[in-house]
């Protein structure tokens, strides 16, 4: 009897979905395809921390799984230049050396973060236009296709695998009246999807409203409008710095109007600086003055570009409504427009500083009152419109959470894609694509959260966050003991709070008086003659009868440090 062996071919292998980011949640988007013994990274976002995460700056994804099999990444491949799609990439090109792929602006947006880590010797660099495919290793092949979003320079990604064609949309929208003809290559899209469409990743942020998204064209007409009823006013505009569109629709309205544009904010500033200087951004040079001049021109001749569209409280915009920046002084002869929409859980934040402008006599328009702000992401018609285009076997909703990625599913399941070739995926999932078994999920990988504080990056753990948090609640109880081992006597102790109890209020001196007697006399229980080794016992029974002795006075549980002296 004679036996043959199967060899093993590349048809054989699974394609492996890897997502370290961006699924279940906005931003930090991060998915990482694998297949063989090679791997390519889709965007390297961040995400800001969210109200529990008290003095981080930012979270990146966990690239626990890519570090190990570092060998194997063959590259970073860019959508667009957003923050929640490029931000982490300094951090992870200190642990992984790859070549970088974007449009010009998307690497000219990150270039700035690159030099201020101290990177820009060693980063590889490769700037691609829409259309042009580029290859990575033997598997991989990588087409950028041209979309609308609310940053130029924003593409698809074609990515052509040994087991067929991986689509992922990036951040879109259908736009036939963009500004500077940015209009999305629907054309290239349908010729794909007639090769054969494997896998489409496609983006949800906005899959919940129906009919289509606006053109940016829309918002031109109605900054128009405020132009033209506000010819005596002073007039400011917030808007996010990444959409050049938008800033290049303002400098053109300012040039029609006569007035003279100053620029706020460091990343507005920053980012304008760069679009100009790669051409994204057109105007004369005497068309800009800069923000300590504004003081001399007249308001019906100005017009200032800020950030702080969010309410960020650092931001030029929230400064400016509490009277707390330099150059500037609100009043009444002011409009400020804020052209965005509020992210959400910034609302509050938002209608502060609007409240606040009021307040000087600021006339304010914004989105409930005007079409000052389109969205860049598509909504159901459009999202329809690319599966109907591509018709792919398998569909893998992306860029939500995780209600979001839901009703994408059942739009995908209603355009005619069955169930059992959908899945939705949570941060750390693998799928696999394979030719025998289809689309399934495979064993997870690690991931998750990285915080970084300042430098620090990785060392913000939960237990970290946890003692923030009980400090910000809490506050803090400091006890210090002074101690003579040689004579076993108490020499000094001191009590310290700090966001706990006001010392100097009747309350509190009571409090402190009352904890400090209470530690004195526990204190006579121990042999203070140096006969203890460790101190720790000491240091445990003082902050596990101080904490009763406190909430049963206050009703709180402050942190409670106790320092012992020896003298």
């Amino acid at each position: 009897m004679s036996t043959t062996t199967r060899r093993t071919t590349k048809a054989d292998l699974p394609l492996r979905v890897i997502f370290l980011g961006g699924v279940g949640e906005i931003g930090k988007n991060m998915t990482a395809l694998e297949y063989g013994d090679e791997i390519i990274i889709i965007d390297c976002g961040v995400s800001f921390p969210s109200g529990d995460m008290p003095g981080v700056d930012l979270v990146i994804p966990d690239i626990t799984y890519l570090t190990a099999n570092r060998d194997k990444v063959k590259g970073i491949v860019l959508t667009h230049g957003h923050e929640d799609h490029i931000g982490a990439i300094p951090f992870v090109l200190k642990e992984l050396n790859v070549p970088v792929y974007g449009t010009r602006l998307t690497l000219a947006l990150l270039e700035p973060k690159i030099r201020e880590h101290k990177l820009l010797e060693v980063v590889r660099f490769n700037v691609v236009r829409a259309g042009a495919t580029v290859a990575l290793g033997a598997n991989f092949k990588v087409e950028f296709v041209n979309v609308s979003h609310s940053v130029a320079g924003s593409c698809a990604l074609s990515i052509t695998t040994p087991l067929g064609i991986v689509f992922h949309t990036g951040d879109f929208k259908v736009d036939f009246t963009p500004i500077a003809g940015n209009v999305i290559d629907l054309q290239r899209i349908a010729e794909i999807g007639q090769q054969g469409v494997m896998l489409l990743m496609s983006e949800s942020t906005n899959v919940e409203k129906s009919g289509s998204s606006l053109s940016e064209a829309v918002v031109g007409q109605s900054l128009n409008q405020i132009f033209s009823e506000n010819t005596d006013r002073r007039i400011f505009i917030a808007t996010f710095a990444s959409n050049v569109h938008r800033l290049q629709q303002i400098i053109d309205l300012a040039q029609k109007y006569n007035r003279k544009v100053a620029f706020s904010g460091r990343s507005m500033i920053n980012v304008t600086d760069v679009a100009f200087k790669i051409g994204e951004l057109r105007f004369p040079q005497d068309a800009v003055v800069d923000l300590d001049r504004v003081k001399d021109i007249e308001d019906k001749h100005l017009v200032i570009i800020t950030t702080g569209s969010q309410g960020e409280p650092m931001s030029a915009l929230t400064r400016m409504s509490k009277d707390e920046f330099n150059h500037i002084q609100m009043d009444y002869n002011d409009t400020v427009v804020i052209s965005a929409s509020p992210i959400p859980g910034n609302e509050r934040h938002v209608y502060d500083v609007i409240n606040n402008l009021y307040r000087h006599g600021v006339r304010v328009i914004y989105e409930k009152l005007a079409d000052v702000h389109v969205s860049g992401h598509a909504c159901q018609e459009e999202l329809k419109l690319m599966i109907a285009l591509l018709q792919p076997s398998f569909f893998i909703p992306v860029h939500g959470e995780f209600r979001h990625l839901k009703k994408h599913a059942e739009l995908a399941m209603r355009m005619g894609i069955p169930a059992q070739r959908i899945l939705l995926c949570d941060i750390g999932n693998c799928a696999e694509i394979s030719k025998t078994k289809g689309l399934r999920l495979a064993s997870e990988v690690t991931a998750g959260n990285v915080l970084v504080d300042g430098l620090g990056v990785g060392d913000v753990g939960s237990s970290v966050l946890k003692d923030r948090k009980h400090l910000s609640e809490d506050g803090l109880f400091l006890v210090v003991i002074g101690l003579n081992t040689e004579r076993g006597e108490v020499t000094a102790l001191e009590m310290l709070s700090r966001g706990f109890v006001y010392t100097k209020e009747s309350d509190g001196t009571e409090t402190m008086g009352a904890a400090k007697t209470m530690v004195y006399k526990l204190l006579q229980d121990f042999d203070l003659k140096g006969e203890l080794n460790d101190w720790g016992v000491l240091k445990n029974a003082v902050r596990r009868e101080l904490k009763s002795f406190l909430h049963k006075k206050t009703r709180r549980n402050p942190m409670i440090l106790t320092v012992v002296i020896e003298s």
